[in-house]
């Protein structure tokens, strides 16, 4: 079949190849421009009273992974190659919206997200939802 090899053999071949090992870079979540706009936006909204915030009505989308929750990746990556992030595919984007005291609609989105469908998504669910949950 072939020979067998020790885990120290392996490594030594990789190094010599000059492959080091990585943990595989993660997209940052929020650039600090988005940070900066939600720090305000809260900081607008702190005061707001309990009957204004029972009215609003929140959404946001969410991936869901099916193997972890975004675990560490580790690769093999030459010196000086530059990183970069690559998109899975066993994974779900799901869309939904909930208010002080209750949830509304969830939808799946499917594909790759962009204004067009995110507007699709929100016409079909966001003011469905509001009347569901009487905001409306």
């Amino acid at each position: 079949m072939g020979e067998s090899s020790r885990r120290t053999t392996i490594s030594a071949a990789i190094n010599h190849s000059r492959l080091y090992g990585r943990v595989a870079k993660q997209k940052q979540l929020l650039s600090k421009r988005y940070m900066r706009a939600r720090l305000e936006f809260a900081k607008r909204h702190l005061k707001d009273s309990q009957t204004r915030r029972k009215k609003i009505l929140w959404s946001d989308e969410t991936k869901i992974e099916l193997f972890g929750l975004n675990a560490k990746h580790h690769i093999w990556m030459k010196p000086g190659t530059t990183p970069t992030v690559n998109n899975g595919s066993d994974s779900i984007m799901l869309w939904g919206c909930l208010s002080a005291s209750e949830t509304g609609r969830l939808g799946r989105i499917k594909g790759k997200m962009n204004g067009e469908k995110y507007r699709q998504i929100v016409d079909k669910n966001l003011l469905q939802s509001a009347q569901d949950l009487r905001l409306v």
